[in-house]
């Protein structure tokens, strides 16, 4: 069975308190993301599109697999000589 919640006002706005043990169970951030599916409500989790990538690339290196699949150009490019500045650390 499901929680029930209320429907408040916010402004002219409308909004739903969630309970913390469902923020928590759902891992909702500070953000979440809402669509209508069949005419139900469905709010999930924010994902961002590099989430994770770290420890991807973490797991890479680990087996190997983070090599450059095309060689470098010998000597770079003009465009490299030219244009690239590399950002002070």
């Amino acid at each position: 069975m499901g929680t029930r919640a209320h429907i408040v006002r916010i402004g002219n706005s409308r909004g739903i308190r969630l309970p913390k043990a469902v923020l928590e169970e759902c891992q909702f951030g500070d953000a979440v993301e809402l669509s209508v599916e069949a005419g139900a409500l469905v709010v999930r989790p924010l994902r961002l599109p590099r989430d994770h990538w770290d420890q991807a690339f973490k797991a890479m290196a680990e087996i190997g697999d983070d090599e450059l699949l095309d060689a470098e150009a010998p000597g770079g490019t003009a465009w490299d000589e030219a244009e690239w500045e590399w950002p002070e650390a």
